[in-house]
Formats: C-alpha cells, sequence, structure tokens
C-alpha cells in the first residue's frame, strides 16, 4: 500500500469524521433526543464512539489498498463509488441530528447500507479475500438503518 494513497483514504475518512461529528454535535445529550422513543436494542451512546473509529479505520485502510490495486478505470470507479459512501455517511448525521428528519434518515442510512456493500463488493473485486475485511461496515449500516427506520415508526406521530 502506498503511503500517498493511505495519505489520501485516511483524509477523505477523517473529514467525513469530522462532518458527521460536528453534525451530531451533543445533539445525542439532547432534550430531542432524549424525548425520542427508541427500540429496546437502541446501544448504549458509548458503543457509537468506540465503534465509528474502528469503521473509519477500516474503510481508509481497506480503500488504500483498493485504489493500489486497480487499473485506472477501476479506480477511478472506485473513488466515486468511495466519495458517494462517505457523503452519505456523512449526511446521515446532518439529516437526523442537524434536521431531524427521522423519515429521511431512514431512507440515507438504507442508501448507506446498500453504497457500503458496493464498496466492499469493489474492493473485494480487486483486493481479494483482504478487502472482506471491509464487511463489518455493511453490517454495521444495515443495522443502523433498521434502528434508524425503527425510531422513524416510534416517532412519526409526533
Amino acid at each position: 500500500m502506498r503511503i500517498k494513497t493511505l495519505g489520501a483514504a485516511a483524509a477523505a475518512v477523517t473529514a467525513t469524521a469530522l462532518v458527521g461529528g460536528a453534525s451530531t454535535g451533543r445533539n445525542p445529550q439532547s432534550r430531542w433526543f432524549n424525548k425520542l422513543r427508541k427500540p429496546p436494542y437502541q446501544p448504549p451512546s458509548s458503543v457509537f464512539p468506540v465503534v465509528w473509529p474502528l469503521l473509519y479505520t477500516d474503510i481508509a485502510l481497506v480503500s488504500a489498498k483498493a485504489l493500489d490495486d486497480s487499473d485506472d478505470t477501476r479506480r477511478k470507479a472506485y473513488t466515486a463509488a468511495l466519495s458517494v459512501n462517505l457523503l452519505l455517511n456523512a449526511g446521515w448525521s446532518w439529516i437526523f441530528f442537524s434536521q431531524r428528519r427521522l423519515g429521511l434518515a431512514a431512507v440515507t442510512a438504507a442508501a448507506l447500507t446498500a453504497s457500503s456493500a458496493d464498496l466492499t463488493r469493489r474492493a473485494t473485486a480487486v483486493s481479494g479475500k483482504s478487502a472482506l475485511a471491509l464487511t463489518p461496515y455493511p453490517a454495521w449500516c444495515a443495522f443502523a438503518t433498521a434502528l434508524s427506520t425503527h425510531i422513524w415508526l416510534l416517532n412519526r406521530h409526533r
């Protein structure tokens, strides 16, 4: 893996984390969020700051390898897919916490899940089994889709 590619992937993922974090802010402790009805499988808030840095590291590492392993055509396609994925990733936080649009957040989470699965597929196609290390990302996004959808359903008449 080339340092230049890893640096670029890490910078893109870090920017996503910063934008998502800024959009989330203190909202998980806000009165609005605390008043939302949540499903019983809602993880404690302490889980998210542990899971997301691990997933972001995974995205950067696997993406850098996939980009280095790609020919020009696949590299451009992977870069576009990664860009869309990271926009959806940061966008979910903004839609859910800043805009408080629960239904749209559920749809965005579903799009992020599909995008994350596609990213894993693309990485595996060029880097082989080592790219399967990215599979926790679409799995977590699928869980987030279920959680977002359930929160929306529980609160849609409020």
